[in-house]
């Protein structure tokens, strides 16, 4: 049977062969869930990437995550976080926080992602190895938020172990599993707050140039943002930024590992790492799905999603589908063109997207351009989760060549 909400499957990998299923027999999928209710499931690129375009009718106030919030009827954040609000407020929320990611940030970020990221490659090869997804991955965020949040390192490592934990809620690598997982998720979501609480209260008596103080002064049509729209929109550059990038690079050095001949050929021609990258975010799928709900009842091929279903566009079956993509299970370095959704689409396109190329450049230029030998050295353990597709160890071997 297909559960799409049975996380272990996920850690498996069992949900490929269900996807190419459903893609080719049901591709809106009806799939009930263990409370009675229930979700649709949009699984071909063309109807997913044609829902993404279509926010009229697939609205976001439901939040982007089944189960993401501790709510009876509606989520909390509806409206008022970017990824859970819809036009216009959408667009206004946008346009403020498009400050954080301006040309000036991104060369800030990426100057501190490039320290970061050859101290602990450097360490690696002292070492002789390290988890590459606990160790060196995790540096790619840490570098956006010392530069977004004006936050010293250790800071910054500590707001990544909270979203760890709160993307983990079901995983015992994670948290102690035992209790009710909403109310375990919903404790992890109060300390994030909390530690956004502080940054707002600093930035209140000393304001900057970072993204809190730019929310303190942000104005929608003339009112200034509430505390709790300005703690939800750093919780969502937070998650967004932490639980994507590093996950993708974990997944991409598998990849890589797995595929041999693909990074011999990336070795041979490093003018390939841009459309690399994109191979690596399509393969990846960090983000497996975002949910949608309908605003109004509407046909998707053939089937009648009522006004008010759950609706979820799955980014992870869309970027193999072989209506798209030629032989969507090679991992080909030199892919294009690569219509991935990993970013998602339309007004929706993830705000970061930028900032997630120029880190994932960062880091996979420096594993191909010096000369460095690594491989796989111990079990890869896979996140919990069939929300993030991620990566908790990676254990790697890795060397300077002589």
């Amino acid at each position: 049977m297909i559960d799409l909400t049975d996380v272990d499957a996920f850690v498996r990998g069992d949900y490929q062969p269900w996807f190419s299923w459903l893609r080719e027999n049901d591709p809106v999928h009806w799939q009930e869930s263990a409370d009675g209710s229930g979700f649709w499931a949009l699984t071909r690129h063309v109807d997913v990437s044609s829902a993404y375009l279509d926010h009229g009718t697939f609205r976001s106030f439901g939040g982007a995550m089944l189960g993401g919030s501790y709510r009876n009827e509606a989520d909390t954040a509806a409206g008022r976080m970017l990824v859970s609000s819809d036009p216009p407020r959408h667009r206004l929320l946008r346009q403020q926080m498009h400050g954080a990611f301006v040309p000036q940030m991104l060369a800030s970020v990426a100057a501190r992602v490039s320290v970061l990221v050859e101290a602990a490659i450097a360490r690696a090869v002292h070492d002789g190895g390290c988890d590459f997804a606990t160790q060196i991955a995790t540096e790619l965020p840490a570098g956006a938020l010392m530069s977004m949040l004006d936050v010293g390192h250790g800071d910054a490592h500590s707001l990544i172990g909270m979203t760890r934990r709160m993307i983990g809620f079901r995983d015992s690598s994670y948290v102690q599993t035992s209790g009710d997982d909403r109310l375990r998720l919903a404790s992890i979501q109060s300390e994030i707050f909390d530690f956004f609480y502080d940054l707002i209260s600093m930035r209140r008596k000393r304001p900057g140039s970072d993204l809190v103080s730019m929310l303190l002064t942000a104005e929608l049509n003339g009112r200034r943002l509430t505390e709790e729209d300005i703690l939800y929109n750093c919780m969502n550059v937070a998650v967004g930024g932490n639980e994507t990038t590093s996950h993708t690079a974990s997944s991409g050095m598998v990849a890589l590992a797995e595929n041999p001949g693909q990074y011999a050929r990336l070795l041979k021609d490093p003018t390939l790492l841009d459309v690399a990258i994109n191979e690596i975010l399509r393969w990846s799928s960090t983000n497996a799905y975002v949910q949608r709900v309908a605003a109004r009842d509407v046909e998707v091929a053939g089937r009648t999603i009522r006004q008010g279903d759950a609706v979820t566009l799955w980014n992870v079956s869309a970027n193999y589908d072989p209506e798209q993509f030629v032989d969507p299970r090679l991992f080909d370095v030199g892919r294009a063109p690569n219509r991935h959704l990993s970013y998602g689409s339309g007004v929706h396109r993830c705000i970061g997207a930028m900032l997630a190329h120029l880190e994932l450049s960062i880091l996979f230029r420096k594993l191909t351009a010096d000369g460095l030998r690594w491989e796989v050295s111990g079990s890869v353990r896979r996140v919990r989760s069939n929300f993030i597709l991620g990566i908790s160890s990676l254990p790697i071997r890795i060397t300077a060549s002589s």
